[in-house]
């Protein structure tokens, strides 16, 4: 595979002028017009010769103008499209046109992006723009697009990696899973899959709550890393901050590899980098990174959909399912050394389907090991049915609001935060609850903006929604909260809903709100997300009387609540149903991401049934899978 450009450039044509790598992918260049618009299907014999993704695009020479591009787009597509943005990506010849309707700008079966090839020889992509406008999203996607000439090498070299000679046969082969983080705790996942030739780290997060003896951080200074350029790869399995929270301090130390994930993650996990940064500043403490880290992170990502199958090393091959936990979450299938082994990383996952997301995804090609998380796996953990939790939460609401109180509801700013603006919008609009105004403060805003740019990765009812433009998360019940001066008029009026971050009162628009209301009899907070042990969050929801906050005693005299059937991780029947119903089988089940108990009784629980081996390793621990 050494000289596979030259062996495609020798197929075709010498009006092929050059031959880059994106990663796993290929693409052709060339400055011929007519073989530009009538060549694909020479590719195509090549692409079935190979078994590789082949693009063809043109060289920069034979562009039209920016301006005549754009004016081509506007002229082709049909207004009611919606375009709102149109990004040129000079480097690599692409052109992407954000707009609120995308079908409309890909016509009947690709027919418009075909016109606009052939007319003006860019390669158009299309994006859908965000039904809420956000600048910091704006600015997370405008990253991509600067500096190309360094993200066209960069792509370059990755597939130079992928595709360096590699034969099994001559050499030794051995699969090791250690554990940097994860292991029989909440928080700080990290896991490095090491085999002769690959090293990729499989998350990268920190501890969000710790107490005291607790660590923060993976253990990255073990010798299996040693330098961090020896690591080929990071897959990235959801952005919340105990997965992702580490990976932007990798690239401000000296990484500079790619970071596999799928679009949301990217877009989430760099802003809630950025949030992290702002609660640092808010707290007097140097951050970790700056935003020119995160930024590196995004210059660094290999976006991929669901089911895309893709090589990241030589002998590595992934590909993402849905892992039903929060926008964009994936499970990862690896394929290792062309099928010596097959491991299932399961980061979190939700084997029910929810109302922003379909079930988790248990079928897959082939698989020998599957890590599985423990958050709720104890025997204690399982969660009452969701239709009776959500009856139990509207009647708590109802009684505080004619008590004139106000509801706090701390979330996590993604995933959990959207199910319950999905679940308040409803019952709202449907007559269930008064017409109060819901206020949303903190990252929580701006997560749900995401969630409008991409609904293919929601459920299929909301999706429907989204395109019928009744889309859930605009309605007019919803109200943005974005000063203190705002913040204090929420406070100072009449009964309402809050809906801020952070889900463990560990910083966060939620705390503020915290210390105001937690005096006030008629007022009530409501859990509903994991509150780890030694947060905030964890000693009000057992009982507290009274917590200092910023070092200042508040006393707790408003009602506290826990309803666990709305959480975004699977209970207890749902991880051994997600288990027993799993196709195929596999022989070993690696439990992790739950504390010490709730990970032995799960791994007990999943050998009686199954008589699978399983394992529960401790941080720093390795296991060897082939």
């Amino acid at each position: 595979m050494a000289d596979i450009l030259k062996s495609i450039k020798d197929e075709l044509p010498k009006v092929v002028s050059d031959a880059n790598f994106e990663g796993a992918n290929i693409v052709l260049y060339t400055s011929d017009k007519e073989f530009f618009r009538t060549g694909e299907s020479k590719v195509k014999e090549v692409v079935d010769k190979i078994k590789k993704r082949i693009e063809l695009r043109a060289e920069n020479k034979i562009l039209a103008s920016e301006d005549e591009t754009e004016k081509t787009i506007r002229a082709i597509v049909p207004e009611e499209a919606g375009i709102e943005n149109i990004i040129f990506d000079v480097q690599r010849s692409t052109v992407v046109i954000e707009a609120k309707k995308p079908g409309m700008v890909i016509g009947k079966q690709g027919s418009i992006l075909q016109d606009i090839k052939r007319t003006t020889f860019w390669s158009p992509t299309v994006q859908r723009s965000s039904a809420i406008p956000s600048k910091i999203t704006e600015k997370i996607r405008s990253v991509l697009y600067a500096n190309n000439t360094y993200r066209r090498k960069f792509l370059h070299e990755i597939g130079k990696k992928i595709y360096n000679e590699w034969n099994p046969e001559k050499m030794d082969m051995w699969v090791r899973l250690t554990y940097l983080g994860g292991g029989r705790q909440v928080g700080r996942s990290c896991l490095l899959l090491h085999t002769p030739r690959s090293k990729v780290l499989l998350d990268c997060g920190i501890n969000p709550a710790i107490s005291e003896g607790q660590e923060r951080f993976p253990y990255l200074n073990v010798c299996e890393i040693g330098d961090l350029n020896t690591v080929d790869a990071i897959i990235l399995s959801h952005a919340h901050i105990d997965h992702s929270g580490l990976i932007p301090y990798l690239y401000k130390m000296g990484y500079k590899g790619p970071v596999y994930l799928t679009a949301p993650t990217r877009d989430i996990a760099a802003l809630l980098a950025l949030d992290f940064v702002g609660v640092a500043y808010k707290q007097a403490a140097s951050p970790l990174y700056r935003a020119e880290d995160i930024k590196e992170m995004v210059r660094h990502s290999v976006c991929l959909e669901y089911g895309e199958v893709t090589d990241i090393t030589p002998d590595i091959r992934i590909t993402l399912y849905n892992a039903g936990h929060v926008l964009g979450s994936a499970q990862v299938h690896i394929n290792i050394g062309n099928g010596l082994h097959n491991l299932v990383y399961g980061g979190d996952t939700k084997y029910a389907k929810t109302r922003l997301l379909d079930a988790a995804v248990n079928h897959f090609p082939r698989i020998e090991t599957l890590t599985i998380e423990s958050t709720y796996g104890s025997k204690d953990d399982v969660l009452p049915p969701r239709q009776e939790m959500e009856h139990k939460f509207i009647e708590m609401v109802k009684e505080t609001i004619s008590h004139n109180g106000k509801i706090l509801l701390p979330e996590l700013g993604l995933g959990h935060a959207q199910e319950t603006v999905l679940r308040v919008e409803e019952a709202i609009r449907t007559g269930d609850l008064p017409k109060v105004p819901v206020y949303i403060d903190g990252m929580v805003w701006d997560i749900t903006a995401i969630h409008t740019a991409y609904p293919d990765f929601l459920s299929a009812s909301v999706r429907s929604q989204i395109f019928q433009d009744n889309n859930p998360f605009i309605s007019d019940i919803l109200k943005r909260v974005g000063s203190p001066a705002e913040r204090k008029e929420v406070l100072e009026g009449g009964p309402c809903i809050i809906i801020a971050t952070s889900g463990m009162l560990v910083g966060g628009a939620s705390v503020e709100y915290f210390k105001n209301l937690a005096s006030g009899n008629n007022n009530l907070i409501v859990f509903g997300c994991y509150q780890a042990i030694g947060s905030l969050g964890r000693q009000v929801q057992e009982g507290a009387k009274e917590v200092f906050v910023d070092n200042e005693k508040v006393s707790i005299n408003m009602g506290v609540e826990t309803i666990s059937g709305f959480s975004a991780h699977s209970g207890r029947n749902e991880l051994l149903q997600y288990v027993s119903r799993m196709t195929p089988r596999p022989k070993k089940i690696i439990v992790n991401h739950g504390e010490v108990s709730k990970s032995l009784d799960l791994a007990s629980t999943l050998y009686k049934l199954n008589r699978v081996e399983t394992v529960v390793p401790r941080n720093l621990e390795t296991v060897r899978l082939k």
